[in-house]
């Protein structure tokens, strides 16, 4: 992501995700986040508190794994991109929105832990395909030599 528009944050997520699907069966997901952020008046010296609500939105297999994974109230971390979405009421009143489009969601470990666990990628011979074919098995390392992963689809998890 090197267009300049990348925003990343850490909040709460206020209400719970939603899966939904487009008219052409791609999944979606919404849900709420709010980022508090505190910091001490100079002149006053009391903490003040502000919060901002950010509505994200994930696609494809993020959002069924957003869907499945997150709840109200969890906190957690996301880096993504925002986009300026358009529309016209039934009143005929035109509508502007700014809204976060993740590209990567992870839980927050300051207050909390959490258990990873790695689904299954989907190959073309899968009849619930829709991902990409799962990758070969990379070659054996020479003795005395580190495995590299420069060459794979995804680092080694």
């Amino acid at each position: 992501m090197s267009n300049g528009n990348t925003v990343v944050l850490v909040g709460n997520i206020t209400r719970d995700p939603e899966l939904r699907f487009t008219p052409n069966g791609q999944p979606t997901t919404s849900f709420g986040l709010a980022v508090n952020r505190r910091w001490q008046n100079r002149q006053t010296h009391e903490w003040v508190e502000a919060t901002s609500f950010f509505d994200i939105v994930c696609w494809q297999s993020l959002a069924e794994n957003a869907s499945e994974s997150l709840h109200r109230g969890a906190r957690i971390i996301v880096t993504g991109r925002l986009d300026q979405r358009s529309w016209e009421t039934t009143d005929g009143e035109k509508r502007t929105k700014i809204e976060v489009t993740a590209d990567e969601i992870g839980p927050s470990l300051r207050w909390a832990s959490a258990e990873i666990k790695k689904n299954e990628r989907k190959g073309p011979g899968d009849p619930n395909a829709g991902g990409r074919p799962a990758p070969s098995a990379p070659p054996a390392a020479p003795p005395g030599a580190e495995a590299t992963y420069a060459n794979y689809d995804e680092e080694p998890f």
